[in-house]
């Protein structure tokens, strides 16, 4: 499990650094470690809150997009710090079928580490990343809390990691 960093803000790792490793809850009885996702590239949507307007929207265009990600042998994962009985409620509702990983206690501390926490609000931020196969940052995106980022930027990088991959 990833701590709390001590002091200030951290920033968001960028392309080419190192993703920080953790281990999340998926529900009452599973978890998710990122370094087991090795060797695919795997997306992590940090979203403020389950139920709210543009975090519903947001993580049902990925459920609607989920196919073209599986083209791309990618993983997606959506990280916010609720509970995993609030995202079982809320994903049983939305119909959603990837995993969303309850960055509850310590509260935030995964968020935290992807420079992703919002302490003001005590919520994670709606930030993007996508992971390469070797486990390193290779996009990020920060978005305004109150904007759906869609899926262009994610599906751009998944394009540009193949091609970089196959030349």
């Amino acid at each position: 499990m990833t701590t709390p960093p001590t002091g200030g803000p951290v920033p968001m790792p960028g392309p080419g650094e190192p993703a920080p490793d953790f281990t999340l809850p998926t529900g009452p009885d599973g978890v998710i470690t990122l370094s087991e996702l090795r060797g695919r590239a795997v997306i992590l949507a940090f979203y403020p809150a389950d139920w709210s307007p543009v975090c519903s929207d947001q993580m049902a265009l990925y459920q609607a997009v989920r196919p073209v990600f599986d083209e791309y042998g990618a993983a997606i994962l959506g990280l916010s710090v609720d509970g995993v009985w609030c995202h079982r409620a809320f994903a049983d509702n939305r119909n959603l079928h990837f995993p969303l990983l309850a960055d509850f206690e310590p509260k935030g501390a995964v968020s935290r580490a992807y420079g992703s926490y919002d302490t003001d609000k005590g919520e994670s931020e709606r930030n993007l990343f996508v992971i390469d196969p070797q486990g390193d940052v290779f996009w990020n995106h920060r978005s305004p809390n109150g904007v759906n980022p869609g899926a262009d930027g994610i599906l751009a990088a998944l394009d540009t990691m193949r091609k970089a991959n196959a030349a």
